[in-house]
């Protein structure tokens, strides 16, 4: 890796921060979950910052923690495009998942944030396979886990084939001979299995990308394969530079198995920040969110994560023993990475309940500026990330003090940039527009043939 190397700062954005109890706070804005100007107001703070993406994650159902936890949502898609009429240069990124949606759908979705955001759309690949989302989609239970990920796959395939359906000259608008396009270079898929039947072509151009930046997280077995053949911003959660240099290393040599250039694959940890402009009061931000913790609310959101029920188990006893994570359907990675923590650190339950009430699984850090660029600085400089997803504990305030302290200090030690590189997300984040697969042409004996 170079000496020259700069990070990838996406912004994780929610209404009231990645403590599950953060809209408590009093300087948090609950009942702007609703509003275009609170996520406005953040996007344009992460864009002035010069963060190379707002990324917004998505769910299919409310779940049973709506009592004690700010959980509606805004569907991310049609934010975006709101995000994008008042943006210029940041990435827009959003969760679509490819158990419950379809590939054609899809497609357009993003080729017209891309056409519209001029270039800055990002999907974010999800399987889905937590909780009772099945019942909101006329299906008994969710997608095992392996199934999910070969539909994800094949999804993904269909794609990209149906952004490539109009080559990138296929319009002509030639108004003198009254020529919109070339058929001949506008292609159907006319795909059919046991998953999708997709006839295509897109009803829509070539986006301005080529494709959309692909997205993706997922840290099992099978999440790894599939960012290795198909991601290029690949989302993470480790709780140790250690382990990230591991999965950095081990995604990174799936890529090149793949035939693919491990340069083209970013990948980018969670961080559950908490800023302060001196260390004690980064504590006190830090202590006064712990202060709002529910614990029936930690109980019942980790029963139903780790498959135990932790409510007939003392608060400062010791975390029960768990299932095999073999078994485990919804989630398997956040899974494994919960338990090696709670086995490798000894927790007790309340002390699980503390931690994963700040980063649900991801690293959490409270600090200085300079604190937080150190730590930063390690795990980027050896190996363990190409860039970071922050996620501040408390919004809008978190947004702000990281914006304000921390970038600074990173762009101070060369870590960061000061300008967007281009116009389109692909071009800031250093990666490749593909070639459209129906308008290469591979030289054999015999002559040219199209692809």
């Amino acid at each position: 890796m170079g000496n020259n190397r700069q990070m990838i700062l996406n912004f994780f954005m929610n209404s009231t921060g990645f403590h599950e109890t953060a809209w408590r706070h009093p300087l948090a804005e609950p009942e702007g979950v609703t509003s275009l100007a609170l996520y406005k107001k953040m996007a344009l703070i992460a864009e002035q910052a010069k963060f190379h993406t707002v990324f917004l994650a998505d769910a299919y159902e409310l779940g049973e923690k709506v009592k004690h936890q700010a959980l509606s949502r805004l569907e991310p898609y049609t934010l975006l495009v709101a995000l994008a009429a008042v943006t210029e240069r940041i990435g827009l990124v959003a969760t679509v998942s490819t158990s419950y949606t379809e590939p054609f759908h899809t497609a357009r979705l993003f080729a017209s944030l891309d056409h519209l955001s001029g270039g800055r759309a990002g999907w974010n690949i999800v399987t889905t396979g937590i909780g009772n989302t099945h019942l909101n989609f006329s299906r008994e239970q969710n997608f095992e886990h392996t199934e999910r990920y070969n539909r994800a796959l094949e999804f993904v395939e269909l794609t990209t084939k149906l952004w490539d359906s109009w080559e990138d000259d296929a319009l002509l608008f030639n108004k003198a001979d009254g020529l919109y396009a070339d058929p001949d270079k506008i292609h159907a898929i006319k795909h059919k299995s046991d998953n999708f039947s997709v006839e295509g072509p897109l009803n829509l151009p070539r986006p301005p990308q080529g494709y959309p930046v692909l997205a993706q997280a997922g840290s099992s077995e099978d999440g790894k394969e599939l960012a290795a053949r198909t991601g290029e911003l690949i989302y993470t959660a480790q709780q140790t530079l250690k382990d990230a240099q591991t999965f950095y290393a081990d995604v990174k040599s799936r890529v090149a198995k793949y035939g693919r250039d491990p340069e083209e694959v970013k990948i980018v940890p969670g961080f559950s920040l908490i800023v302060g402009a001196t260390e004690a009061e980064a504590k006190e931000k830090e202590a006064e969110l712990r202060e709002s913790i529910i614990p029936e609310l930690g109980l019942k959101r980790l029963s139903s994560r780790l498959k135990v029920d932790l409510f007939s188990y003392p608060l400062d006893g010791p975390v029960p023993q768990l299932p095999d994570p073999a078994t485990i359907n919804e989630n398997r990675s956040r899974f494994e990475l919960m338990k090696n923590m709670i086995e490798s650190e000894q927790l007790t339950i309340r002390q699980l309940i503390e931690r994963a009430s700040g980063g649900n699984g991801h690293r959490t850090f409270a600090g200085t500026a300079v604190q937080v660029a150190d730590e930063m600085e390690e795990w980027f400089t050896k190996a363990a990330c190409d860039g970071f997803v922050i996620r501040p504990q408390q919004l809008p305030t978190g947004l702000e003090d990281f914006a304000r302290l921390v970038v600074p200090e990173l762009q101070r030690r060369g870590l960061f940039h000061t300008e967007y590189k281009g116009r389109t997300l692909r071009e800031n984040l250093g990666l490749s527009r593909p070639v459209n697969q129906f308008a290469r042409k591979t030289f054999e004996a015999g002559g040219i043939h199209q692809l």
